[in-house]
């Protein structure tokens, strides 16, 4: 057979072809186009015996590199060696080297990119580092239903939140190593249709809800919060009056803030369902940030800044209700946002879960509303510091 019969592909056929189906470079080596995606396999036979083997995606695999894989592959079969015999005695020798602990670690280190807060970097670390030490040198190949028990029994009566973190990450764990092929079978982690069987019922005092102020509390709690000093306190009035995450306004900057149109808008990259949120300022949210540029920090990139410059710490807005003798968390302010405007106004559901940026629909109808929405959530946002003025209550 000739060299132009064995490569009859170059890299711009490569690169356009999209027909669906099966394109030779000859030899035995093929281009597979589905609608799911491209992938080169290689078709031969050994010992009279046909087969087909998977060399790999076609968008980590280049023409070059696939041509040198069907070559290993068509010698190992000239030679009467059958390759998925091979390989699959190669990745069940390389998932007996792999222990959990290992894999755990390297898994972590290739999606942590998506975290958006290096604080859930940290906690997937220490979580299966601490909790996942009975199996750390268990081979990944070989971890059991009895072995995540080990990880997970323990606390799952004393600390259940975590508890039920854990096994979720040992599952993702356990699943990423199926998907590398350094596992088989169902996911011994699986809660549903398995470990519920062999776990006691969380109760449901266990589960822990953001302790929330009650909304007729707001006019009084803004009172005493607006007699404070300190970048902390008018940080958490901010967040209060719009209805924001802490994280959102602690990572604020004035490049995002338009004081003309009375708009804050919050990158997606900041946001927890990664979209661009507008939030429209009432007049007493654009009073905080004017009073916070008269205290001198005009120019600073951060609004809401500590001494240094940087962002507020996540613990500074908490220490303000802690020294206010409030049992009751930042994030549940949300919660009595939410209660008042269920409780006392008119507006649709739809709104007040937009002004709490949660996902509302499909993306094309989160888009449409967003533009026909802002004037009503403007009107509730400016009912809602009324309230918490007291004009409205």
């Amino acid at each position: 057979m000739s060299s132009r019969a064995r490569n009859k592909l170059n890299v711009k056929q490569v690169e356009h072809l999209k027909k669906i189906g099966v394109h030779s470079d000859g030899g035995g080596l093929y281009l597979r186009i589905r609608k799911s995606g491209r992938s080169w396999i290689f078709i031969g036979t050994v010992n009279g015996e046909r087969f087909e083997l998977g060399l790999g995606s076609a968008l980590d695999v280049s023409l070059a590199k696939a041509r040198e894989k069907a070559t290993e592959v068509r010698q190992l079969a000239l030679e009467g060696r059958d390759p998925r015999i091979l390989r699959k005695r190669a990745s069940e020798e390389n998932a007996a080297q792999v222990s959990f602990g290992k894999f755990a670690k390297q898994y972590v280190a290739d999606i942590e990119s998506g975290f958006r807060n290096p604080k859930h970097r940290q906690q997937w670390r220490n979580t299966l580092e601490t909790y996942g030490k009975p199996i750390a040198k268990v081979p990944i190949a070989e971890v059991d239903t009895d072995d995540v028990l080990r990880c997970v029994r323990p606390i799952w009566g004393k600390k259940q939140e975590t508890a039920s973190r854990v096994r979720g990450r040992i599952e993702k764990v356990l699943d990423a190593a199926k998907a590398k092929g350094l596992r088989t079978g169902e996911n011994p982690a699986r809660m549903r249709g398995h470990l519920e069987h062999l776990l006691p019922k969380r109760s449901k005092a266990s589960v822990k809800h953001h302790a929330a102020l009650p909304y007729a509390e707001m006019p009084t709690f803004m009172a005493a919060l607006r007699k404070r000093e300190g970048m902390a306190a008018k940080a958490l009035e901010f967040t209060i009056l719009t209805a924001a995450r802490s994280g959102e306004v602690r990572g604020m900057t004035w490049g995002e803030v338009d004081l003309d149109a009375k708009l804050w808008s919050v990158p997606a990259v900041r946001m927890k369902a990664s979209e661009t949120h507008v939030v429209p300022l009432s007049e007493a949210a654009i009073s905080v940030l004017q009073a916070v540029r008269e205290e001198g920090l005009e120019g600073k990139d951060v609004v809401f800044a500590a001494p240094s410059g940087r962002s507020l710490s996540d613990m500074s807005l908490s220490a303000v209700l802690k020294r206010m003798g409030r049992d009751v968390t930042v994030h549940g302010m949300r919660s009595a946002f939410r209660d008042w405007a269920g409780d006392t106004t008119e507006f649709p559901r739809d709104v007040v879960e937009m002004a709490l940026a949660h996902a509302v629909g499909s993306a094309t109808e989160r888009a449409y509303r967003r533009g026909r929405a802002l004037d009503k959530r403007r009107e509730l946002m400016t009912a809602w510091a009324s309230y918490c003025d007291n004009q409205g209550a």
